[in-house]
């Protein structure tokens, strides 16, 4: 497993709605064993092995992380941001930030780091409820015209914070949610393929799942899978409190993570478990009562409706500059989705009952 790879992706920028430069990364690992690979209208880059198969698996994992955009630079050179997805404001007062301005040089875009820090506010650290239009980021900068020779708006901000290795084979850094899930579609699809599996396989980095839920409705409505297989993140229910009677029990370093839900296929679950049985992978499960708040949402209401599994990874501190992951789960995701994309086939019978 290519461990370096899932580093590029977490140390490379891709706030919601700023994908590019992570979708170039992708397509660039996936260019040796991929038989097609495009990039559409809203920014998806997929990777095809088996483009003429009868069988078309869906891989989703979004690309996209939680962040701001900036959307106003003042008199005095502070940045003015709006959330991207599920962010917590307060999380970032004090921290260390950058901004990734984009420009365009000979037809090509650019991408330029500028460093700054979220401003101090005593009184605003005080409130109650913090919006995301309180946050200040300060870059240093004296004046409007001097911050905005580096920053434009629209421009992706987010922490900046390095990976780190922790005990036990475990992890941490911005953005495990979902770029885990961006890593192990691709090599579970590069494993596959060197297996000659003979499914078709649509390997989807998608974009906007943080925030509009784009990319996997347009990948879904244009590959018009035979089924999709989604992966990405959920709560570890061992992180300070935590709660298993909530979605049920998740540990980190437990496996990979199963969702039973009215919106998952049974039949495409129970094959997962037969590969877990078989290959000794351990597997954990998690209830969703309603949606799942994935891509899944998305793709199984796609066209003429998509029959979807949802593996996720566990995570700890969610949506936060510090989350924890676990390099044995995502190997385990790997080889599951690995041996299912080998196994399934045109001949696959998605209904639950039989008469």
């Amino acid at each position: 497993m290519n461990r370096e790879f899932l580093m590029q992706l977490l140390n490379t920028v891709s706030v919601s709605g700023n994908e590019e430069a992570n979708q170039l990364n992708a397509l660039e690992f996936a260019r040796p064993f991929a038989h097609e690979q495009y990039v559409d209208a809203v920014g998806n880059a997929i990777s095809v092995v088996n483009p003429d198969a009868a069988c078309r698996v869906l891989l989703c994992g979004h690309m996209d992380e939680i962040g701001f955009r900036v959307t106003h630079i003042d008199d005095k050179g502070f940045i003015h941001v709006q959330k991207a997805g599920g962010v917590r404001p307060k999380l970032y007062v004090g921290a260390p930030m950058q901004i990734i301005h984009e420009v365009y040089e000979d037809g090509r875009a650019v991408f330029r780091k500028v460093d700054g820090v979220g401003a101090v506010d005593d009184e605003l650290l005080k409130k109650e409820e913090m919006k995301d239009s309180d946050l200040l980021i300060d870059i240093g900068a004296t004046s409007r015209e001097e911050a905005a020779a580096l920053v434009g708006v629209g421009d992706s901000v987010c922490a900046d914070t390095q990976v780190r290795e922790l005990l036990n084979d475990r992890f941490c850094g911005r953005a495990l949610d979902d770029k885990t899930g961006a890593f192990i579609i691709l090599e579970a699809a590069r494993l596959a393929a060197e297996r000659g599996a003979t499914c078709g396989i649509h390997a989807n980095t998608v974009v906007g799942e943080e925030t509009t839920g784009r990319g996997a409705y347009f990948a879904a409505a244009n590959v018009k899978p035979s089924c999709a297989v989604i992966v990405d993140v959920t709560w570890a229910s061992d992180a300070p409190g935590g709660d298993p009677g909530t979605s049920g029990e998740v540990k980190l370093g437990g496996g990979p993570v199963l969702c039973k839900s009215g919106m998952t296929n049974k039949a495409m679950n129970r094959l997962f478990e037969q590969i877990a049985a078989e290959k000794g992978i351990p597997l954990q499960y998690e209830v969703a009562g309603e949606k799942t708040h994935t891509d899944g949402d998305t793709a199984l209401k796609t066209g003429s409706g998509v029959p979807v599994a949802l593996v996720s990874v566990p995570l700890r501190y969610m949506h936060s500059s510090v989350e924890v992951g676990s390099w044995q789960d995502i190997e385990h995701c790997v080889a599951l989705i690995a041996e299912f994309l080998c196994r399934i086939d045109e001949t696959f019978d998605y209904r639950p009952i039989h008469r």
